[in-house]
């Protein structure tokens, strides 16, 4: 099994273009996939500069529905039709980001390009799906914590209003190697605490590695209540057994708080570097 991050936010592998977004290239002993496309087609120079052939990808996920994530899709497609792209039916919908009543342009918008749903090998889905005995789609039922309050700007248009989004549209993916179980999220915007107790309710048992962004990036100074709460998530996910690999919408400020706290448990993985599975892989 290997698991290679094709873009993210910071500089990592020499030659790889680094930018805001998100994707990581995942072979299994069945498939070759795509957890989300990143921004652009960057992906596509990425994974050339990195011997990844991506026309032999089979299976792509999308986490959830906003262009950080999906903008690599269509160029993908150009290259690549016959993979399978799963989605949330919702992932089509209307988000935005809210950047303060100071910005030129108060709502962004962040959702995917419309053009992505008219594809033929979009597999829309509306909660939970199994794939095969490797690779299986969630989604969050129940939060079982509240929201991290950076995820209070993103918003959803329903009707003629725009309403804090409920993120229906994030799914998270398992990949089962034996009695292995990993878990890939793209910005755990439902919570990782609440993704976490999603999974242990679903499978009786912890992960035994998370990777996924984990949405606590800010672009001003952090208040003391926003820096207590990143203390106090790392302090819940050192309670568990799990190794955690993050990256980029948590924000190296953040990593750097909650490293100090989880020390070992928690790394952080740069555009182009290849994950250490030697612990999931021994003795499969």
């Amino acid at each position: 099994m290997r698991i290679i991050n094709l873009i993210e936010n910071t500089e990592g592998r020499s030659g790889c273009a680094y930018a805001h977004g998100l994707s990581f290239y995942v072979e299994t002993k069945k498939h070759r996939m795509l957890l989300d496309l990143g921004p652009s087609g960057e992906i596509l120079q990425n994974a050339q500069t990195l011997g990844i052939d991506l026309t032999k990808v089979d299976t792509v996920i999308l986490s959830h529905g906003h262009y950080d994530h999906s903008g690599g899709i269509l160029p993908f497609a150009g290259i690549n039709d016959r993979a399978l792209i799963y989605m949330q039916e919702s992932a089509v919908g209307d988000y935005f980001s809210d950047r303060g009543k100071s910005a030129p342009e108060r709502y962004e918008y962040i959702g995917i390009d419309k053009k992505i749903a008219k594809l033929p090998q979009v597999r829309f889905l509306q909660g939970d799906h199994r794939i095969d005995d490797e690779l299986e789609l969630f989604t969050i039922k129940n939060r079982s914590h509240k929201l991290p309050s950076s995820n209070k700007r993103i918003l959803v248009r329903r009707g003629d209003q725009l309403l804090c989004d409920d993120f229906v549209h994030e799914q998270f993916l398992v990949i089962s190697q034996g009695p292995k179980k990993v878990l890939m999220s793209g910005c755990a915007h439902s919570g990782i605490l609440s993704i976490m107790d999603a999974f242990c309710d679903k499978y009786g048992k912890e992960p035994d590695l998370v990777i996924s962004g984990f949405h606590l990036m800010k672009k001003t100074e952090y208040t003391s209540d926003e820096i207590r709460e990143i203390e106090e998530i790392a302090g819940e996910l050192k309670k568990y057994s799990t190794r955690f690999i993050t990256c980029h919408c948590t924000g190296i400020p953040a990593f750097d708080r909650m490293k100090a706290i989880m020390g070992d448990q928690l790394a952080y993985v740069h555009s182009g570097e290849e994950i250490d599975l030697s612990f999931i892989t021994q003795n499969l």
